[in-house]
């Protein structure tokens, strides 16, 4: 039977890992991709406020981004 995944979403994931730590829940963390800290620091340049995690993912994956790594050498997902 395939483990459920539990996202999890908080801006200070440090805290959020340690706290998986102590209550053994690491199996229900989700620590987004370093790409969406990236996009989030570049939108709140260009917008001038700020976002959650969650929000940046969500729309990162709304324009179809993915955080698999294909085969493509600069690791960009092709559009479909």
């Amino acid at each position: 039977m395939p483990k459920k995944s539990v996202k999890l979403y908080t801006d200070d994931v440090l805290d959020a890992f340690y706290d998986a730590i102590r209550n053994n829940t690491l199996d229900k963390l989700h620590i987004p991709h370093s790409d969406v800290f990236y996009v989030r620091k570049a939108v709140e340049a260009h917008y001038g406020r700020p976002f959650t995690l969650e929000h940046v993912e969500w729309a990162m994956r709304m324009e179809g981004w993915t955080d698999d790594v294909d085969s493509n050498s600069d690791g960009m997902q092709p559009r479909s």
